[in-house]
């Protein structure tokens, strides 16, 4: 009678099959062994160091499934069997799907890792940032997986010719039924990275204006003055013309004033100077120009140029009306009249009926 380590089982002895079950027992437990390791040392390394590409190769590490180790240990053992051609082609099928799925999850907990970095990093400067980037993670690792996919049944004798043709023939239907979302999700990615404006920015868009509120993958919000909330379609914004006043490093302010004609020319010749003054003498303010500016209907007009060093509206608005008091304080000083619109009236006499009054129309000549 044969002994049971010499029988043959799908051509190969009992004993050889002890031989790769210990092979692959031992490969499985050493593989195991060196992973928990590796990770612990790299663990304590990245911490000591606080280097994040430690961090990469410790996650990447952990990330490393036990099933792709327990392939890779079969793999080996099956080096001491003799395999037939067929089951040869199915192991080393395995192993390729096994290696693939393994650089998905690498890949999806690298790009997970990456956009957790940013959003940590942006959270606080950039909140718009932080959350497109998570809709660029997503991304990413849906192209991951499907160029895995298409990979693994391309291994598998499946032709993806026809079904990458279907996906791109599938993927313009798509595109065209929803261009008008595409083109919203595409501009909220041009907004991010080009920054025309941020939460918190104020903004004119045409006539509407506010406060942008929230930068969406498809809206921006703003919210106005009066209290409402505006919605644009991102598309909508970036064909528009935008002021943004928070940008405004400071702010040129230009104002007129007139005077009777009355006006003597030795007080005249001093208003320029008296608007000088009244400016220079507020803080945040840089003077720029004062002139006799030009003969009006009813004035004789003053213009003055000045910049306020504050973006700030109310900054402005303080500012003006302290220039306003000032010069109106300084003209009573002077004794120098502002203008108003005035109407001459002229009398027109009438054979036989007395003195007609006729506003705006000169009596005709005798």
């Amino acid at each position: 009678m044969m002994p049971f380590w010499e029988a043959m089982f799908w051509g190969n002895p009992m004993s050889a099959w002890a031989l790769a079950v210990g092979v692959g027992v031992a490969l499985t437990v050493g593989l195991l062994i060196i992973k928990r390791l590796s990770g612990r040392m790299l663990q304590r390394i990245a911490e000591r160091t606080r280097s994040r590409l430690g961090d990469l190769v410790v996650v990447l590490i952990r990330r490393t499934h036990p099933v792709l180790l327990l392939i890779f240990a079969a793999y080996g053992a099956a080096a001491v069997l003799t395999l037939s051609p067929r089951a040869e082609r199915a192991l080393g099928a395995a192993v390729v799907l096994a290696l693939l799925a393994q650089v998905a999850i690498w890949g999806t907990a690298l790009i997970t890792l990456l956009v957790s970095w940013y959003v940590q990093k942006q959270a606080g400067e950039d909140p718009v940032g932080a959350t497109t980037a998570a809709a660029f993670g997503f991304f990413g690792r849906l192209v991951l997986w499907t160029v895995v996919l298409l990979l693994a049944l391309d291994n598998l004798g499946i032709d993806v010719t026809t079904l990458i043709a279907g996906l791109g023939v599938g993927g313009i239907a798509v595109a065209l039924a929803l261009q008008n979302i595409l083109s919203d999700l595409f501009a909220s990615f041009s907004i991010v990275f080009d920054k025309p404006f941020v939460i918190g920015d104020f903004i004119i868009v045409d006539d509407l204006l506010g406060t942008v509120e929230h930068i969406g993958l498809k809206t921006t919000r703003v919210r106005s003055l009066s209290g409402e909330q505006i919605i644009f379609a991102n598309s909508d914004l970036l064909k528009s013309r935008i002021h943004n006043y928070k940008r405004m490093y400071e702010r040129r302010v230009v104002f007129t004033l007139g005077v009777t004609y009355e006006t003597p020319y030795e007080k005249l010749v001093t208003i320029p100077a008296v608007l000088r003054e009244a400016i220079t003498s507020q803080p945040q303010t840089r003077f720029d120009r004062a002139h006799f500016k030009a003969y009006g209907d009813f004035a004789l007009q003053f213009e003055a140029v000045y910049h306020v060093t504050h973006p700030d509206y109310n900054v402005y608005m303080d500012t003006q009306q302290a220039i306003n008091l000032a010069i109106y304080q300084r003209f009573q000083e002077l004794d120098i009249d502002f203008a108003y619109p005035t109407q001459t009236l002229y009398v027109r006499l009438s054979p036989g009926t007395g003195p007609t009054l006729s506003p705006g129309r000169p009596a005709p000549a005798s």
